[in-house]
């Protein structure tokens, strides 16, 4: 199962990912890197919870912050 979920997020590097934190944040940016910790490194990223936009540029998500990852769709 690791491996999926590690297969699906490197395929997922250098795209726009959506992810719901555990504050009820929604952010949105392009995936840099992650670790087994799922800990991501977001570029361009910008906070879409409010009618309005908030730029927060490159940032480090700790794991234990995140609820839920959407992936883009599969391009093959």
């Amino acid at each position: 199962m690791g491996d999926e979920i590690s297969t699906l997020m490197s395929k997922s590097k250098n795209k726009t990912v959506l992810l719901r934190l555990r504050n009820k944040t929604t952010i949105q940016g392009s995936l840099q890197d992650f670790d087994v910790h799922m800990n991501l490194t977001l570029k361009d990223a910008e906070d879409i919870s409010d009618d309005t936009k908030t730029i927060l540029g490159t940032i480090l998500l700790r794991g234990d912050n995140i609820l839920a990852i959407s992936l883009p769709k599969d391009e093959s």
